[in-house]
């Protein structure tokens, strides 16, 4: 058997043509990207810029006080759709009324809180009152106590906060005929402020025991404490220790009521001895 060139064996036979449609392809280094892969990519496009759209919109949405970091200043409320409607039916009870990050702040009369309540509640569909609670200003000389009301109308997705000045010796009437959720808040800024509220339905401490010595969060009181004992504790504690005695309301747990066979077995027993 002879060698050919290439110096494999030669065996005679002429080496075939490749059949028409099986050529062999060189392979290429880089292939173009499917169809389906400039779609994914141009849908992710158009989604990325969408977002930026919304961004953009939400952003120009914005009321000025939102866009900039400026604290937001006060502005008369008078024009206000809810203030023209208090005026018209209590012209003399609303004091003032501002507006702060868009949230209405009235400063009612005293005595005219719990009418205003009622006319917020009935007439202006502000039905809940979402908190009541106290606050103290030393620094005033006149009135430095402060009631705060807060409402909120689910219809019209608004609140309304109310203000009610007040001094130590001077009852705020008690807005609980019109809420009654408004009882143990009330109770509370009694026992944290000592602000006291007219016919409320059980004005005693809801935090703090009956003679406790003093009012928490009162600005004028001790950061070290005072001392206050417990009373409650008449066996630990001797006469002049503990809460100054008559400074609560007088409330007391009542006398639970007495067994009726008892006492009728106690008198029986009595005649029996006799």
């Amino acid at each position: 058997m002879s060698e050919s060139e290439n110096g494999k064996p030669d065996t005679g036979a002429t080496p075939e043509a490749p059949k028409p449609g099986t050529e062999e392809v060189e392979p290429t280094s880089a292939e173009p990207a499917s169809d389906s892969e400039e779609a994914k990519a141009a849908a992710a496009a158009r989604a990325k810029a969408e977002a930026a759209a919304k961004r953009a919109a939400a952003e120009a949405a914005k009321p000025a006080w939102e866009k900039d970091p400026v604290t937001p200043e006060w502005q008369e409320a008078d024009q206000d759709p809810l203030v023209q409607a208090l005026r018209g039916t209590h012209a003399e009870a609303l004091q003032s009324s501002r507006l702060f990050a868009g949230d209405l702040v009235v400063e009612v009369a005293r005595e005219e809180i719990r009418n205003v309540c009622r006319t917020l509640k009935e007439a202006q569909g502000f039905t809940l009152l979402v908190d009541l609670l106290g606050a103290h200003f030393p620094e005033r000389e006149e009135d430095p106590f402060e009631v705060v009301y807060i409402l909120y109308s689910l219809d019209a997705n608004r609140r309304v906060r109310l203000k009610v000045r007040t001094a130590e010796d001077v009852d705020v009437p008690s807005v609980t005929p019109v809420f009654a959720g408004a009882n143990w808040p009330e109770r509370e800024a009694y026992d944290m402020y000592g602000i006291r509220f007219e016919q409320h339905p059980d004005m005693t401490r809801i935090l703090l025991w009956e003679g406790f010595n003093g009012y928490p969060l009162r600005k004028d009181f001790p950061v070290e404490g005072i001392d206050t004992g417990a009373a409650i504790y008449p066996e630990f504690y001797g006469e002049t220790a503990g809460p100054v005695a008559g400074t609560g309301t007088g409330w007391r747990p009542p006398e639970p009521p007495a067994d009726e066979e008892s006492e009728s077995a106690s008198a029986e027993t009595a005649g029996d001895e006799a």
